[in-house]
């Protein structure tokens, strides 16, 4: 008999291929500033459905600052053929073997990347970000995301709908920079 968690209908929701790559998008901003506070890094993984005590240390800081680093290039790539390419060098490079595993009966049944149930941080950070963005990947046959192209901001996200690729991580630096461009515009008095 599957536990209660293991039959919770919002747990699919909060660990779907896209919300698990939107958490990787925010994992990959809150590690890119210097001095990454563990709480804020705590609290973007509960924002994004990781369940009890998150203990973060120094070492699991510095081991997922790494992994942000590497993700950041598939964010960066030009065009599908490049965030390939670099997905597969992280996928041969940093993850195990594809498993499935229910956490003991914690959870639904679902496929993990990383060694065992109880790898570090880094290497779940690795290999569950590497798996939803080669999912968006394969879906959509583009890049699953992309680097904000505001100057000012360092910020990468996941692009999503059929319209119009998205060029800013949010509305804020959209705006900023098309009130700067139409500033640059204006004939000087």
């Amino acid at each position: 008999m599957p536990s209660a968690a293991a039959t919770d209908d919002g747990w699919s929701t909060r660990h779907s291929v896209l919300a698990v790559a939107r958490r990787t998008a925010a994992l990959v901003n809150v590690l890119a500033g210097d001095r990454p506070d563990p709480a804020d890094i705590a609290d973007v993984l509960r924002a994004h459905g990781e369940a009890g005590p998150i203990e973060l240390t120094p070492r699991d800081v510095a081991g997922m600052r790494t992994a942000a680093a590497l993700l950041r290039d598939v964010f960066a790539a030009e065009d599908v053929d490049g965030a390939a390419l670099a997905l597969n060098r992280l996928l041969a490079d940093g993850t195990g073997p594809l498993r499935l595993t229910a956490h003991g009966g914690g959870t639904p049944w679902h496929p993990h990347l990383d060694r065992d149930d109880d790898a570090a941080w880094n290497e779940w950070f690795l290999a569950s970000s590497c798996m939803a963005l080669t999912v968006v990947l394969w879906d959509r046959q583009r890049p699953p995301g992309r680097l904000c192209s505001s100057p000012s901001c360092r910020n990468v996200f996941i692009t999503q709908g059929s319209g119009p690729e998205r060029r800013y991580c949010c509305r804020r630096c959209a705006t900023r920079e098309r009130v700067a461009a139409h500033r640059r515009s204006r004939p000087s008095a």
